[in-house]
């Protein structure tokens, strides 16, 4: 069989690929960056970019050239425990403990609370709305149709077309100058965008998208591994300058909206505030209807896939029962607000987002140090003993002492990179340590 590939299905999966990462849930990010970076948004904007967009993309790549079949066996490669924990913390990171909670809730803000309620409706409606969203999310991962994709690949299009059209209308004609940022922007932009892309979730499902990304390719009659790395090349590369130019666009659009909308509490505020700017109440009404269905979208699919995961590990407990306890446990989360649950899942994501980076380099390097699990231990082990406390440091909960020391010996600690040396240093003392051994 052919393993010539034809342009047009790399660009077709270029695209999909955009659609994956581009959720609903993801446009909440820039703008709020846009605004608090202001006259600093190229460079927040960049450091965005690195981890929102760059670091998702590599992953994918990552995957496919480790030739693993998913996740679990990837992070086995470090231990077989470790493979569960890790996977089993990201499937519920990217499920009910956030990225569905989230859905719920970025419907809500625009969909309901911006064209709707007053500034301050009270918790009664976010409740309300909550079980409503969540119970018809339920039904429909209980029931799998082909609804769902038909909603998505109609809904896509029209969403990507109005959001199109309004960032091409904020570059047009800005709403006003942009401000000076705000205090954590004033310096290291780049450092707090960097930071700042953890939000996105993206880095943390590359691999459940590779999967899918392999197998569309394999679909075609591909098998060659340097065909496949080819064109998953060539797709995330066309991914990455789709993306990058929406969020760019996101984000100049924030920071243009200061100094006639304010400082407001959240991504999606912004969004509704400036289409209501542009193009009405309809404009804000219509931007609400779409997000509202393709937040739905998003969270079907999310709750389907950990409760398949979930119902494939733990075999006694059938995927139905394991649907409708995330969606009752998402609901419950989605309840404490937009603003609240991005604050809470700050501390969590800065203690594991370093692991999953370092894991992502060391595939590539499996080879190179002949998959020798020390090194992995090693470099993984050391990283988690910074990034915990980064977490907890977001979390409130400094620890002086530790913060102290970390400051004073680790390279790049105060802009949130000290896992960096320690990384390295780890993965080559693992090395050590292996040669020791043999």
């Amino acid at each position: 069989m052919s393993q010539k590939v034809p342009g047009k299905f790399t660009i077709m999966l270029g695209l999909m690929l955009f659609a994956l990462f581009f959720g609903a849930g993801n446009l909440i990010f820039p703008p709020m960056l846009g605004q608090q970076a202001g006259e600093n948004i190229w460079g927040a904007n960049a450091g965005f970019l690195v981890t929102g967009v760059g670091l998702p993309l590599i992953g994918i790549i990552a995957f496919v050239f480790s030739g693993e079949k998913d996740l679990m066996s990837l992070s086995s490669r470090v231990h077989p425990v470790f493979g569960i924990v890790y996977t089993v913390l990201l499937y519920l990171a990217i499920g009910p403990f956030f990225a569905i909670p989230r859905a719920g809730n970025v419907s809500y803000e625009i969909g309901l609370k911006q064209p709707f309620l007053s500034a301050d409706p009270g918790p009664l409606p976010l409740i309300v709305f909550s079980v409503i969203f969540f119970l018809i999310t339920c039904l429909l991962s209980l029931n799998p149709t082909k609804i769902i994709d038909i909603i998505g690949k109609f809904l896509t299009p029209i969403k990507l077309t109005f959001i199109g059209l309004l960032v091409l209308v904020a570059i047009l004609y800005p709403i006003g100058k942009m401000k000076e940022p705000t205090n954590e922007y004033r310096s290291n932009a780049f450092f707090n965008g960097f930071q700042e892309g953890y939000l996105t979730l993206d880095a943390l499902v590359a691999c459940v998208f590779g999967i899918i990304i392999v197998n569309a390719i394999k679909g075609k009659g591909i098998t060659k591994k340097a065909t496949v790395m080819k064109v998953c090349l060539l797709a995330t590369g066309l991914a990455a300058v789709v993306l990058g130019v929406i969020y760019t666009s996101l984000a100049f659009m924030g920071a243009s909206s200061v100094s006639e909308l304010g400082y407001l509490n959240n991504g999606a505020e912004i969004l509704a505030d400036v289409s209501n700017h542009y193009f009405g109440a309809w404009g804000e009404i219509f931007l609400g209807l779409m997000i509202t269905v393709a937040c739905l979208t998003t969270s079907v699919g999310l709750i389907t896939s950990c409760s398949a995961f979930f119902h494939e590990l733990m075999p006694r407990i059938s995927y139905r029962t394991f649907a409708v306890i995330l969606a009752i446990f998402s609901a419950i989360v989605s309840t404490v607000g937009l603003t609240q649950l991005i604050s809470i899942s700050v501390p969590v994501l800065m203690a594991i987002y370093p692991i999953t980076i370092s894991l992502v380099f060391l595939t590539f390097l499996h080879s190179l140090f002949k998959g020798r699990r020390g090194v992995y231990i090693g470099s993984l082990a050391l990283t988690f003993c910074v990034s915990i406390f980064d977490g907890l440091n977001e979390a409130g909960l400094q620890v002086a002492a530790v913060n102290d020391l970390y400051t004073k010996i680790l390279p790049f600690h105060e802009v949130g990179l000290g896992w960096l040396v320690p990384s390295i240093l780890g993965g080559l003392l693992g090395l050590f340590v292996s040669h020791l051994r043999k």
